[in-house]
């Protein structure tokens, strides 16, 4: 994976944000970058639609420990209890495989659908899918909806590109991290990663410098370090407690 640049950006790494993964323990934030709950908000069909901000929390402790067994009782920061936590098994490759990415061609776009990094939040439903969509995108609505729900795609599963020019079709992003909460579904996601932060184990083997990707922290998913929408499934909450009262990201889709 390129150091000098995002996995599918072209667009520059964010410079003095890293987070390091401990084996078993938790993510250890530098360079203080903001924290906040965010929202999956929904349209008046009850589909995903855009993410809101919620409470913000300090990340000023150089590291921050965040939790990411989902059994501390001082959310979202560490308080020691992965000691005593069950862990999965770390199964997700440094490098994603070529066989876990799908392509899928529509009639103007084509898409790649990295399953692994699915996470449940369910953007690409709305509107009939993104798939269909993608099937009637010669159609300048049906091509426009299928660039946003790819683009809202927080665990940058989903990526567009524009079958003549090439273009990728990716949201203009501050590096900043994200407390997923989805409120539809009763369940709390994952640590939102987005703008490029550089993520990697103690050694400094870089796991991941993405414009999105989304880390688990109920503890239970089947390919940590990343979220696989287990989340939902067992109805994990942070009890944070916020409310969606802050500005909605990326706001260029919306």
């Amino acid at each position: 994976m390129s150091e000098s640049k995002f996995d599918k950006s072209g667009n520059p790494k964010a410079d003095g944000y890293r987070i390091v993964i401990l084996e078993r323990g938790p993510f250890m934030v530098y360079g203080r970058p903001p924290l906040a709950e965010q929202f999956i908000m929904v349209n008046e069909m009850n589909e995903s639609w855009y993410f809101q901000e919620g409470k913000h929390f300090s990340t000023e402790t150089e590291p921050t420990a965040l939790c990411r067994c989902g059994d501390s009782r001082n959310k979202p920061y560490c308080d020691g209890r992965h000691t005593s936590h069950q862990w999965p098994a770390e199964t997700a490759p440094e490098t994603p495989s070529p066989y876990d990415t799908e392509t899928v061609e529509g009639k103007t776009l084509t898409m790649t659908d990295e399953h692994k990094y699915c996470v449940f939040a369910r953007f690409c439903e709305a509107a009939g899918g993104v798939w269909e969509l993608l099937d009637r995108s010669d159609n300048p609505s049906a091509r426009r909806m299928a660039i946003r729900e790819t683009m809202l795609c927080p665990g940058g599963r989903l990526t567009a590109y524009d079958n003549v020019t090439g273009e990728v079709f990716e949201p203009e992003y501050e590096a900043g991290l994200g407390l997923i909460e989805d409120h539809s579904i009763g369940a709390s996601g994952g640590l939102w990663v987005h703008g490029g932060i550089r993520i990697e184990r103690k050694d400094g083997n870089v796991v991941a410098t993405r414009n999105r990707v989304v880390l688990c922290r109920c503890g239970h998913s089947s390919n940590m370090p990343y979220c696989d929408g287990t989340h939902a499934s067992l109805k994990w909450r942070d009890n944070l407690d916020g409310t969606p009262a802050g500005e909605t990201i990326p706001e260029e889709v919306h």
